[in-house]
C-alpha cells in the first residue's frame, strides 16, 4: 500500500520521465533534411513554363570606371579597414591568439581584412568587446556590419573577376565607411566618405550629359 507521500512521488517520477520521452521523440535527428519531409511548391509564375533567366537577359547597370580603378579604390578601402582593425584592437587591447602558423601582429598588413573581421566578430560573440566603445552601443548589429564589408575585401583580392557596376563600387566603399563608423575611427570615416565624394564625382564626369527636351 502507497503512502501518500510515496503515491504523489511516484506520479510525478512517472510524469518527469513521459515528459522526458516525449520532449526526446520530437527531437528532430541532427542529420535530418527538413526539405525531404512535407512541403509546398508554389505555382510558376504564369507564361514561365520552362523558362529560366539569363544573365545576357539582365539590363546591363552603368559602369564608367576602368578595372584598374576599381582594383585602386578597392584596395585603398581595404588597406584602410585594416589599418581601422588594427588601431582598434590595439586602443583597447584586445588579444589577439597568437597561431603558429602566423606571424605576430606588428602592422596592419599582417592580417588580410577577412582575418581581422574573423578576430572582431569572435572577440564580440565571446563578449570582449564591451557595447559602449561602439557608436550608439550597437553590439548586436557589429557583426552585420563586418560581414558586409567581406565582398569589398574579396572584390580587392580578386581582380580578375569581372567589373562591377559604379553602385556597386559605391556600396562597398559605403560598407567600409559604415565600419569605421561603428567603431567610432573619426580619420578612417574622413578618409573614406572623401573616398566616396571623389568616386561618385569621377562616375558623374564621365556620364554623357542628358539632351536637353
Amino acid at each position: 500500500m502507497y503512502t501518500a507521500s510515496g503515491y504523489y512521488g511516484q506520479e510525478a517520477s512517472s510524469g518527469s520521465s513521459s515528459l522526458r520521452g516525449s520532449m526526446h521523440a520530437q527531437r528532430r535527428p541532427s542529420n535530418r533534411d527538413e526539405f525531404d519531409g512535407p512541403s509546398q511548391l508554389l505555382d510558376r509564375p504564369t507564361g514561365e513554363e520552362g523558362y529560366e533567366p539569363q544573365e545576357e537577359d539582365l539590363p546591363q547597370l552603368p559602369t564608367h570606371l576602368h578595372s584598374h580603378e576599381q582594383d585602386e579604390i578597392l584596395t585603398r578601402v581595404n588597406d584602410r579597414l585594416s589599418q581601422c582593425a588594427f588601431d582598434f584592437v590595439a586602443r583597447y587591447q584586445f588579444p589577439i591568439p597568437v597561431e603558429p602558423d602566423k606571424r605576430p601582429v606588428r602592422v596592419p598588413g599582417d592580417r588580410e581584412w577577412s582575418e581581422w573581421v574573423y578576430l572582431l566578430k569572435r572577440l564580440a560573440t565571446k563578449r570582449r568587446i564591451p557595447a559602449r566603445v561602439l557608436y550608439n552601443s550597437q553590439i548586436k548589429q557589429f557583426i552585420t556590419v563586418l560581414e558586409n564589408s567581406l565582398e569589398m575585401r574579396h572584390a580587392a583580392k580578386h581582380t580578375s573577376r569581372p567589373q562591377k557596376d559604379d553602385r556597386n563600387i559605391l556600396q562597398l566603399i559605403s560598407s567600409g565607411l559604415q565600419v569605421a563608423k561603428i567603431i567610432k575611427d573619426a580619420p578612417a570615416m574622413k578618409y573614406l566618405d572623401m573616398l566616396y565624394v571623389n568616386t561618385e564625382s569621377l562616375i558623374q564626369s564621365r556620364k554623357l550629359p542628358v539632351p536637353s527636351a
